[in-house]
């Protein structure tokens, strides 16, 4: 299954220390190791690494941590290839525009018989699934409305088109504008908001603990999504079987999810997705 990752906050933070833990899964703590890219929003711009490489061992990954880049939001993906050959066009996380903003997508998952229409202003580069559903989402917003809508007209029609994806399989997604945050779990995926106080936290995969009173402000408020939590030592929030949820400034502000909730273990979400493409095979 490939991995998520991202970070949404109310004032610039660097992502190196989740990042750290993160690209370690891309063929060293886990198996996913068919490349991985992240994108960085600074203002209007967004800076954007890709390699078709594992993660865990990749140049490119070790030029993040150098340049400890600031901003406040980042989505990161490791690939765990289901459709599409292994290389650059292939990778996410994929970046268009649409009403005059960056839009950044990835995603985990598998979708079936997903060949939506040609679209008028939106087509995929690459041959995955992933790419397509990013190219109809926003295909269908333009068609819908030609200057960008109210955020909470906007907010209800991302979720009906998630609705509409989700029919055809796996659709663990992350996409952002560079001001919300968008994030749905058809399985596994987690979050944590942290804010005052802070305290230290520890890496999963690593051997790394930081303490975030010594690198924060009392203001700050930085939620961070990732497929599995990151660290041992936090309590992480499961974002609900087919919910999908809308950050902005480190708090969620929007959430659509059927009634009653519902809660896949790890386990579960696991033997879900080598069931649609990943390693091994469900205990």
């Amino acid at each position: 299954m490939c991995q998520l990752l991202g970070m949404n906050c109310n004032t610039p933070t660097d992502i190196v220390f989740s990042f750290e833990g993160f690209r370690l899964r891309g063929g060293l703590t886990d198996s996913h190791a068919d490349g991985f890219g992240i994108a960085f929003f600074e203002g209007k711009g967004v800076r954007l690494y890709h390699d078709d490489k594992p993660s865990a061992s990749s140049p490119v990954a070790d030029l993040i941590k150098t340049y400890q880049i600031k901003s406040e939001n980042v989505i990161a993906h490791i690939r765990k290839a289901t459709q599409g050959e292994v290389n650059l066009a292939n990778t996410h996380p994929f970046v268009r525009e649409l009403w005059g903003e960056y839009w950044v997508f990835a995603h985990n998952g598998n979708l079936r018989d997903f060949h939506p229409a040609i679209g008028e202003f939106y087509r995929p580069v690459g041959n995955t699934d992933s790419e397509r559903a990013f190219c109809f989402i926003l295909e269908q917003l333009r068609q819908r409305f030609t200057e960008k809508p109210a955020e909470s007209v906007l907010m209800q029609h991302i979720a009906c088109l998630v609705k509409e994806i989700r029919a055809h399989g796996l659709f663990n997604l992350l996409m952002s504008n560079g001001d919300l945050m968008f994030a749905h779990a058809s399985t596994l995926l987690h979050y944590i908001v942290r804010k005052a106080p802070f305290g230290e936290a520890v890496l999963l995969d690593d051997d790394i603990n930081i303490d975030f009173a010594a690198v924060t402000t009392p203001n700050d408020r930085v939620a961070v999504i990732a497929t599995l939590p990151l660290t041992t030592n936090e309590c992480w929030q499961q974002i609900a079987v087919n919910e999908l949820v809308c950050l902005r400034e480190g708090e969620v502000v929007f959430s659509d999810a059927p009634e009653p909730k519902q809660f896949m273990s790890i386990d579960e979400g696991l033997c879900i997705a080598r069931s649609v493409g990943a390693a091994g095979a469900c205990d």
